[in-house]
């Protein structure tokens, strides 16, 4: 029986507090409003992302044209317009028509192109003989047709150079 009277008890006095928090008036019924301002700019940027190296393979003589391709890939923000040119490379005497790989003092000659055809340069001089693209964000790629024309043999030993991509935006 004691227990039935304090639960009794407990059940009126949940119920008088229930009751007294249903009667107790709202303290905050006015509002008041205002204003966050948001902002973020986006600038147009673009990557070089890669560019597979170009092997022309070994050889004893080179007695017909040696054509082989590179993987161009960059990445421009969503509609930034962008311009690829390749410079001459390091080997002494190169022109946009004839780069020149060096081992010492030789040289072989070749030509980067922007065509399978193999007949329009590739080179440094927006909108004569570079290439030009809109960004989409996600990575572009690009094919860099290059060419060894046959020429008098050089002497044996491995001939390099190296070509410096530039994206202008």
């Amino acid at each position: 029986m004691i227990l039935e009277n304090q639960r009794m008890r407990l059940k009126s006095a949940l119920l008088a507090a229930g009751l007294g928090l249903a009667i107790v008036p709202a303290t905050y019924a006015a509002t008041a409003t205002g204003t966050l301002n948001l902002s973020i700019t986006i600038q147009a940027s673009c990557t070089v992302v890669s560019a597979t190296a170009i092997n022309f393979g070994s050889m004893a003589t080179i007695a017909a044209n040696v054509d082989q391709t590179s993987t161009l890939t960059v990445n421009c923000s969503n509609t930034t317009p962008y311009t690829v040119s390749l410079g001459l490379g390091g080997g002494t005497g190169a022109t946009v028509a004839s780069r020149k790989m060096m081992s010492g003092a030789n040289l072989v000659n070749y030509t980067l192109y922007r065509d399978a055809l193999r007949t329009q340069l590739w080179g440094t001089t927006i909108g004569t003989d570079t290439v030009a693209g809109t960004g989409t964000g996600a990575n572009q790629t690009l094919t860099i047709y290059g060419r060894v024309p046959a020429q008098a043999v050089p002497p044996p030993g491995t001939y390099n150079d190296a070509v410096t991509v530039t994206v202008t935006y």
